[in-house]
């Protein structure tokens, strides 16, 4: 199957879940996650219409976004892996949607690259819904004072939610969860879902599912 077979899967996929959920489909925004794929493997995608990408690593990214976009207009690009304060500036100039906002040192260097370079990011705060030691992201009992000191002390406007629930269990409470924190929040945006379970994840309430294998294939 050819990429764009694959990315047209997963769209009518997207469509089907969010229907059967009692959605619109287009509540749903599908990440395209490009991270490990060249700027010529990714060129299809963009032809079949896709616009908004996930990456892993801000050095990666560097090295094929900007010639990309160059290229077409309207590409939105989205950090979804760990961000290291020493790549905030990079991550800010190239970046316009982090969703890996994870603890009082990161959102600092964001809130100031920001304000340094005059660009207003949309930002996510990532939730360890499995409080696994190895995975990045603030503790649920920890998501509302976060997002507090984020908007009160930073002046930060955080859009939405997002995690990664552990591989080795059932995606749904991860997803409920999510849902749960992000209403006690007064948020409204989720960003969860991956390859093997963002049918899931739409009918927990995910607005943005971030799908790389099932349109790339395996790395």
């Amino acid at each position: 199957m050819e990429l764009q077979d694959r990315l047209e899967d997963v769209r009518s996929r997207v469509h089907k879940a969010a229907s059967e959920a009692g959605r619109k489909p287009e509540q749903v925004t599908l990440v395209a996650v490009s991270k490990t794929f060249d700027a010529e493997a990714i060129r299809p995608a963009i032809a079949a219409g896709q616009r908004v990408f996930g990456e892993n690593r801000v050095q990666e990214a560097q090295g094929k976004w900007p010639e990309l976009r160059a290229q077409t207009a309207g590409i939105e690009l989205h950090l979804i892996g760990p961000l290291q304060s020493n790549k905030a500036a990079d991550a800010v100039a190239l970046f316009d949607v982090i969703e890996t906002v994870d603890r009082e040192k990161i959102a600092r260097s964001i809130a100031n690259e920001m304000k340094r370079q005059g660009r207003a990011l949309r930002l996510y705060v990532q939730v360890n819904t499995g409080l696994e030691p190895q995975k990045a992201g603030i503790a649920p009992d920890d998501t509302l004072s976060f997002v507090t000191f984020c908007r009160e002390e930073l002046g930060l406007t955080i859009e939405g939610l997002m995690c990664i629930p552990p591989a080795d269990e059932n995606p749904g409470p991860h997803f409920a969860l999510l849902a749960k924190l992000a209403a006690r929040c007064s948020l409204d945006r989720l960003s969860m879902g991956m390859s093997g379970d963002y049918e899931v994840a739409i009918g927990f309430g995910a607005t943005s599912v971030r799908v790389g294998s099932a349109i790339f294939g395996t790395r």
